[in-house]
């Protein structure tokens, strides 16, 4: 399950693994979680280094968050049998995210012994004390502390490359080319946190999409995701009028027209639960209509028009889950340690001009700023190595921190900062 990453190769480095220089790769490893968004954005930094990476794929047991807890660096929440193998040669870099590679990858550090030989970066959030990580590479919606080993990134890092989308657009454009220009794309996304995509969210964005592409003169490009639920899909065409191509997730699909669609738009409405989508979107450098699923005071959805059948009373019971009440209690009560707003991230795309909201005019003549994050990530990453590709010694406010503890005390100590 373990298999080596073929990114571009640093144009620096010869086939015998140095340049004239002396520097050599660092070996690194990254740790493939269960979170799509999560592994989406360590391959993103992975292929953007342009080092040569393994990918170890990690299954965890239902009681990992117990024993993740209590144990500290552990392999015990690891269901080894069906997991990449972790043995020498370590490595010298570690990239992961998500709570449950936390305890492994400070596993691996204890099994190298000695902290300056390899390097953890973490992407988001973690739990365990910042200080164990040598970078953490987060967005504004988990409001982390400014520290010196914490990147502030506007956005998530996304695989969006003007190569990766000639390639897509070069395979799609043949099938898509009947449509009409301009094109607008639809990214549809699912339940997440707060917001629902039921039925009604399905009819009223595919109510305003089909009249932004009107007004335009134009056609539709539209896929959903994993997490759209399909009565959300079939609502949404119901509403289409317009000439469009609707994409439906499969699993799986090698032929996953996506990137495609980002390429081959003009402009694009992404679906606000999603933030790597809208980081995706916004890279393209296009106009970005963000459709707000919420409901309610604060809320920035567009108008329910007559033509789109409201929720009844029924629907709305049935409809009914318990968790983006949950969140939204938690948002109001719960310490900020264990809570997302992701409302900064949308609110900073609108500010910087890279979107506005559906329903909303796109200012005119208005040209977005360049997304840096990624650039960014790559340029702290590299800063942990020295010009021979070996691991800097960490400063001293790092080094003097123990890593080896568990994380229920660290927990405990900052949960209602």
């Amino acid at each position: 399950m373990t298999r080596i990453g073929e990114p571009q190769p640093d144009p620096h480095v010869e086939p015998g693994g140095q340049d004239g220089r002396g520097f050599r790769p660092p070996r690194t490893w990254l740790m493939m979680g269960h979170k799509a968004g999560d592994n989406t954005q360590i391959l993103a930094l992975a292929e953007a280094l342009g080092w040569p990476f393994e990918i170890k794929r990690l299954v965890y047991r239902r009681t990992e968050l117990l024993t993740n807890l209590l144990a500290g660096p552990t392999l015990k929440g690891l269901v080894r049998e069906r997991s990449s193998p972790l043995a020498p040669p370590w490595p010298e870099l570690v990239i992961s995210a998500g709570r449950r590679n936390e305890p492994l990858v400070r596993w691996i550090q204890c099994q190298v012994g000695d902290r300056r030989r390899i390097k953890l970066v973490h992407v988001g959030r973690p739990w365990a004390r910042h200080e164990c990580f040598d970078l953490i590479i987060t967005t504004p919606q988990y409001r982390l502390p400014r520290k010196p080993n914490i990147l502030h990134n506007e956005a998530p890092l996304h695989r969006v490359t003007p190569e990766r989308l000639a390639e897509a657009a070069a395979r799609w454009r043949p099938r898509l080319e009947r449509l009409p220009p301009p094109r607008v794309a639809v990214l549809m996304g699912g339940d997440a946190g707060p917001y629902r995509f039921d039925r009604e969210n399905g009819a009223l964005l595919g109510y305003w999409a089909n009249r932004l592409a009107d007004g335009l003169g134009g056609s539709l490009l539209v896929t959903s995701s994993a997490r759209t639920p399909p009565k959300a899909v079939a609502a949404l065409e119901e509403q289409l009028r317009v000439p469009a191509f609707v994409y439906r997730f499969r699993p799986g699909d090698t032929d996953n027209p996506y990137f495609a669609l980002l390429a081959l738009a003009d402009h694009i409405v992404v679906t606000c639960d999603s933030m790597s989508m809208l980081a995706e979107a916004c890279a393209t450098g296009k106009p970005v209509y963000i459709f707000d699923l919420a409901r309610g005071r604060g809320s920035r959805r567009p108008p329910v028009p007559p033509e789109v059948r409201r929720r009844s009373f029924l629907e709305r019971l049935l409809d009914w889950r318990p968790r983006p009440l949950i969140y939204r209690i938690g948002m109001r009560i719960g310490p900020r340690r264990l809570t997302r707003d992701v409302s900064l991230i949308h609110r900073r795309q609108v500010e910087l001009g890279r979107a506005v909201w559906l329903g909303q005019p796109w200012p005119e003549g208005a040209a977005p700023p360049p997304m840096r994050d990624l650039e960014r990530a790559v340029a702290a990453v590299r800063a942990l190595f020295g010009a021979d590709g070996r691991p800097l010694p960490p400063p001293a406010e790092l080094a003097a921190i123990p890593r080896d503890g568990s994380l229920m005390p660290e927990l405990i100590a900052r949960l209602f900062q």
